[in-house]
């Protein structure tokens, strides 16, 4: 946005959205958001963090850190969901499809959750900040969804 009595468009609203969201985190190494949305509305919210009832990295530390595991690497190791899991976890408990939503992420997702918004049929991915994770770029190209960066970054697309 340029102007101050210019209105956000639909994704600046829906990232700024997005990153309320991130603050819920409980991960010590990064705040990420993600939320789902069709028809301008959102149907979904997650951020990334430990599953219920299991004990968070801000109580007990963090996996990653103690053993020096590199960011986009080894997700497995990790006590915490990512940010598009919790949300697509979340759209299923209350009985709403991720189809056709569109994604808006903090954070460019992962290939672990790009696989899934994938076969949750997504129809595209806004994101604000870069991720490590080429693979995930490659397969959401092949499965035909856009993902769009949205960043501070003068590489927009």
């Amino acid at each position: 946005m340029t102007n101050k009595d210019e209105r956000p468009s639909w994704p600046e609203y829906f990232l700024a959205i997005t990153e309320l969201v991130g603050e819920r985190s409980t991960c010590t190494r990064r705040k990420v958001g993600a939320i789902l949305v069709r028809d301008k509305r959102i149907i979904s919210t997650g951020y990334n963090g430990a599953p219920k009832n299991i004990k968070h990295c801000l109580e007990v530390g963090c996996i990653r850190e103690q053993r020096n595991i590199p960011s986009g690497e080894r997700h497995e190791l990790c006590r915490g969901l990512h940010a598009e899991q919790n949300a697509l976890i979340q759209a299923a408990l209350h009985g709403v499809s991720a189809k056709d939503a569109t994604v808006y992420c903090t954070n460019m997702p992962c290939s672990i959750c790009s696989k899934m918004l994938i076969n949750a049929q997504v129809e595209a991915i806004y994101y604000k900040d870069g991720y490590p994770d080429e693979l995930a770029s490659e397969m959401l190209a092949e499965a035909g969804i856009p993902l769009i960066h949205i960043g501070k970054s003068e590489n927009q697309e």
